[in-house]
């Protein structure tokens, strides 16, 4: 579970989202997810004591532009569009800084960046709020494969979604909206996900000569604090066809 939430099901949106301001509450928002091990921020156990060094000054991955003429359109995207595409490109990311994608479940079968954003500022009293850089959505908030990009993407800041200091500062987030210990991510998640996942690791370069690995949540979270994020139902299989 990696932490989460909600509400009805507006067409997808072509601009990605940029952190909302809530109204100040303390009562979760209907449909707000059921707890999980996770803290915030402030309150997460240093598992590894070493911190990732390195990357601080180091020289930003130049985006890429788009390319081609009408004899060349370059890739074809289904789910990165091209407000998506551009708004990752835009992060001034530095070299050797991202060496771990992790995928997340929200453990709630409706939610939404903003949703999510909302529970993890006001209820989980998360500085930073959203605690993943990148959120997929299952059609009920948000369009079914629609991919939503939280502050922590755009500030490149570290995430919030794993338990570790050291590995909230080296490991990418992706969550997608959806309960795997009850049901299964629709196809276009899937599909979205695999676009995503793709996109990213050329955009953030290697690190120690190798692309950037990419993990399920509860294949990277310290033993001694287990979890099963994101989900028994999750297709493991896939994932670990696709990306290992």
């Amino acid at each position: 579970m990696a932490d989460e939430t909600p509400r009805p099901r507006p067409k997808p949106r072509a601009t990605p989202l940029l952190v909302i301001t809530p109204k100040p509450a303390v009562t979760p928002p209907p449909g707000a997810p059921r707890s999980t091990s996770r803290q915030p921020d402030s309150q997460q156990p240093t598992v590894v004591i070493e911190k990732p060094s390195g990357f601080e000054n180091a020289e930003v991955v130049p985006g890429e532009k788009e390319s081609g003429g009408w004899w060349f359109s370059g890739p074809k995207y289904k789910y990165l569009t091209k407000a998506v595409r551009s708004e990752i490109e835009k992060a001034p990311v530095k070299r050797n800084r991202w060496r771990y994608i992790v995928v997340h479940n929200s453990a709630t079968r409706q939610g939404s960046a903003k949703a999510f954003n909302y529970y993890h500022l006001r209820v989980r009293k998360m500085p930073n709020g959203l605690a993943y850089h990148f959120v997929i959505g299952n059609g009920s908030a948000t369009g079914d494969g629609e991919i939503e990009i939280g502050s922590r993407w755009t500030r490149q800041i570290n995430g919030g979604h794993v338990h570790s200091d050291y590995l909230n500062n080296i490991a990418l987030g992706i969550c997608l909206v959806g309960d795997y210990n009850r049901d299964i991510p629709t196809p276009r998640q899937l599909e979205a996900l695999d676009e995503l996942i793709r996109y990213l690791r050329k955009r953030v370069g290697k690190v120690d000569g190798r692309i950037s690995i990419v993990k399920a949540h509860r294949e990277i979270n310290p033993p001694k604090w287990p979890t099963d994020c994101p989900g028994d139902k999750f297709p493991y299989r896939w994932f670990h066809g696709k990306f290992d």
